[in-house]
């Protein structure tokens, strides 16, 4: 290993003291490639399983918590106890080869496409639709149900526990439920769960208290248990850095293993709400990173790159599309052949990079997404 990268591999230990062998870590990214019925498909275990030698911890692609927060077409689930054995054959596969496995969690919300949920019933906090041409109206969820589904998050972990995770990531960002219930532009409601800014945070706090709760319950204090957020939003009203500056430091008040911010770009700068001009991971980092650790992601392409990262003290990086185009991208730096990482997908490797045919067909006629694709 060069020396110069040393940084990237050095063992990490989270406050439970489980340690990482190193800082790298792969991003969690849907692939649209699981069974109709919710199970993963074992093209999926194998795509999981040739990327997790390298990094550190593998976060899987969302699975939902509940049958009408299903986002995306081939998405597992995690509703059901009878999904726990194709859970476990997940988490299996990525420990095998040395990571870390965390089972991401969450509910589509308004995002969810109607024919993939019961009856189409799309539901969120406010009966508010997502911007963007035809997007249905959601129902609104009735108090009750609102507080069913942060049982069903709970039930969700035990699921994970049961089938061998390490740990769940609790997934609050990219305009899904736990955030519609945050926002300003998708929560209008006037009871316990919105109205204000401290109701607009009471969801998020209790999806977080109900995981942990099940975790005390059903695992022992070496299960991990992380959040994922989004810093802003574009639309108007809609969450600005300053309301994500409260939201971080109440989770960091909830004893929470990690915090993972969901950038496209590491160096993006904020939009509004605060007047400081330096990245947004730099701003988040100084904010809370002396009481949790945060995971950083967004275009890290390159060795070099993603040392300036770390140097911002963020202690965690994660790789996306950079460990589907290579998924020896960590490998390759801790054996001095950086230069050697592959850094735009070549349509003709799919089967020599362990891609689904799903993920392929997405990959290749999704222009811009990838470097290489036009």
């Amino acid at each position: 290993m060069k020396t110069a990268y040393a940084p990237l591999f050095e063992p990490f230990a989270f406050s439970n003291k489980v340690q990482l062998k190193n800082r790298m870590i792969m991003a969690p990214m849907t692939n649209f490639s699981s069974n109709q019925d919710g199970t993963v498909t074992a093209a999926e275990v194998d795509y999981y399983a040739r990327r997790s030698g390298g990094v550190g911890m593998v976060i899987t692609a969302c699975t939902y918590v509940t049958a009408n927060g299903k986002g995306f077409h081939g998405e597992f689930g995690g509703d059901r106890d009878d999904l726990i054995p194709s859970l476990r054959k997940l988490a299996t596969a990525i420990k095998a080869q040395g990571a870390k496995a965390i089972l991401q969690i969450f509910h589509g919300g308004r995002q969810v496409p109607p024919e993939l949920v019961p009856n189409g019933d799309v539901v969120s906090a406010s009966t508010i639709p997502a911007e963007g041409e035809g997007k249905p109206a959601p129902r609104e969820l009735t108090g009750q149900e609102v507080e069913s589904i942060i049982r069903d998050f709970g039930e969700a972990t035990r699921r994970g526990i049961e089938a061998g995770f390490d740990g769940v990531e609790i997934h609050g960002a990219n305009g899904y439920l736990i955030q519609q219930f945050f926002s300003p532009h998708s929560n209008r409601r006037e009871d316990h769960w919105g109205g204000s800014f401290k109701k607009r945070l009471a969801f998020p706090l209790a999806v977080v208290d109900e995981v942990k709760k099940i975790v005390a319950e059903h695992a022992d204090d070496s299960f991990i248990v992380g959040y994922r957020f989004s810093p802003e939003e574009l639309e108007t009203p809609g969450i600005t850095m300053a309301d994500t500056l409260v939201l971080i430091d109440e989770l960091a008040e909830k004893e929470l293993d990690y915090l993972h911010v969901s950038l496209q770009d590491f160096w993006s700068v904020p939009r509004r709400g605060v007047e400081d001009k330096r990245a947004r991971m730099e701003i988040i980092q100084e904010r809370i990173g002396d009481r949790i650790p945060i995971i950083g992601v967004g275009s890290i392409h390159t060795a070099d790159e993603a040392l300036k990262a770390l140097k911002t003290g963020v202690p965690l990086l994660a790789l996306g599309r950079e460990i589907i185009m290579d998924p020896d991208w960590v490998q390759k730096v801790a054996e001095g052949k950086e230069s050697e990482i592959v850094t735009i997908i070549d349509k003709t490797k799919q089967e020599e990079l362990v891609v689904p045919d799903p993920l392929w067909q997405a990959i290749i006629h999704s222009p811009g997404w990838f470097p290489g694709v036009e």
